[in-house]
This record gives C-alpha cells, sequence and structure tokens, in this order.
C-alpha cells in the first residue's frame, strides 16, 4: 500500500477512536454508493454526522480541511441522501471535517463540526 494510503488509513483510525471517546456511536466507515466514499458516518444523540476525515503529514501545502473540495462534497450530499432514505432514518444530519496533521512527536486532531452547509 503507498505511503499516502497507509497515512489515510491511519488518521481514518484516529478519527473513528476520537469520536467514540467524545460520545458518537460509529454507524458506517468508508461506506459507498456510486462514485461517492463517506469516511465515517457516525450518531450521536438524534444528529447523523456525516465525517470527511483529512490526515496530512505536513501542513507546508496548506490545512488538511482545505482539500474537501467542491466536487468531494457534491458527492458526499449524494451519498447521505441515499444512506438516509435507504436505512429509512429520522435524524438531522450535518457534514463534519476531522483533520488531522502530523506534529513533532504526534498528531494533532481538529473536529469541525458543521464544517460546511449544503442549501
Amino acid at each position: 500500500m503507498a505511503q499516502h494510503n497507509e497515512l489515510g488509513k491511519f488518521g481514518e483510525e484516529m478519527a473513528v477512536e476520537y469520536l467514540r471517546k467524545n460520545g458518537y456511536e460509529i454507524l458506517e466507515t468508508n461506506w459507498t454508493f456510486q462514485k461517492a466514499e463517506i469516511d465515517i458516518i457516525a450518531q450521536k444523540e438524534n444528529i447523523l454526522a456525516i465525517v470527511e476525515v483529512k490526515t496530512r503529514s505536513s501542513i507546508d501545502f496548506g490545512l488538511p480541511q482545505d482539500f474537501v473540495k467542491p466536487k468531494k462534497i457534491q458527492l458526499l450530499v449524494k451519498a447521505v441522501n441515499e444512506y438516509i432514505i435507504s436505512n429509512d432514518l429520522d435524524v438531522n444530519a450535518r457534514f463534519d471535517i476531522i483533520a488531522i496533521n502530523k506534529e513533532d512527536n504526534g498528531y494533532n486532531i481538529e473536529h469541525l463540526i458543521d464544517a460546511f452547509y449544503i442549501f
């Protein structure tokens, strides 16, 4: 596996652990619909959190969250719509980003709640 893929998988595992520690139930990881993949689908109370995880070994080229582009957002919206309908859920959905970047001897994790809005 390429090094960047390993870093991404490691970041997703860190994000799952972080969410669990903060009271979220993990419903799905790497859930796919057509061309879209949702990294993590988690629930806390009546909120369905659609979580995009971005992990970077360096912030020299920008913060991890800066790499969530409009096309990705469009795909996430389509996928979560399908997930909610196919599972007959009655929840409020929000889109979060968990940004992880390597720092000295560890990693910095930032949870951006309601990272973007869909109208």
